[in-house]
């Protein structure tokens, strides 16, 4: 298994260092400019750095390759699922900086406010790469990614509207209340529930 992560890790240092670069400049510009897009978008680039390394493993011919190497099927799904993990923490705690940051310069920092957007951003970042790796570990990365780009556009038009949201007479309404805390939970739920989906359709998949 630390194989296994260590080769996806050297692949996103190979393959994916611009998603990095992007990373920073939407960190600065979440910083200065009041648009959710910048802050949620970052999240949703996480979410497809296990889809392209998958891509980049089929191309390869990686997945028939590791029917050779002593590793389950679980386990390679598994690595993946971690990848992504680790990637969508540290845009979370990334972004969770960049807010307050914001916040405090604007003289506008709110515990509530703070909480509320890092529910949401915990929500779109399990949610994004939960809906498309089921799809491509079960048809294979271009049918499955299809998936992931139509909730993209959908992820950036709710974007835009939390951050109408944020600005007008709705503030004073959203807040952490109990409904917000159980959709992170159940996001979270959801993430683990495309694990075991996704191992349960690449055990059965012909390569």
């Amino acid at each position: 298994m630390k194989g296994l992560l260590l080769k996806d890790w050297y692949m996103v240092w190979k393959y994916c260092k611009y998603y990095f670069l992007l990373g920073i400049v939407f960190f600065a510009f979440s910083i200065v400019e009041d648009n959710m897009f910048f802050v949620f978008y970052p999240c949703l680039l996480c979410g497809i750095i296990p889809a392209n390394l998958l891509g980049y493993d089929e191309r390869s011919r990686w997945m028939q390759y590791s029917g050779t190497l002593p590793y389950t099927r679980a386990q390679i799904v598994s690595a993946k699922y971690l990848i992504g993990l680790f990637a969508q923490t540290a845009m979370l705690f990334l972004m969770g900086i960049a807010q307050g940051i914001r916040m405090g310069m604007n003289g506008s920092f709110r515990g509530n406010d703070f909480l509320v957007i890092m529910l949401l951003l915990l929500i779109a970042s399990t949610i994004t790469s939960s809906i498309s790796l089921p799809f491509i570990f079960r048809l294979g990365v271009e049918k499955g990614r299809a998936a992931y780009y139509v909730l993209v556009g959908l992820i950036c038009g709710i974007s835009v509207m939390m951050t109408g949201l944020f600005r007008g007479p709705f503030r004073t309404v959203i807040r952490p209340n109990l409904v917000l805390v159980l959709l992170a939970v159940a996001g979270v739920g959801i993430y683990a529930l495309s694990w075991y989906l996704s191992v349960v359709f690449y055990r059965k998949r012909e390569l």
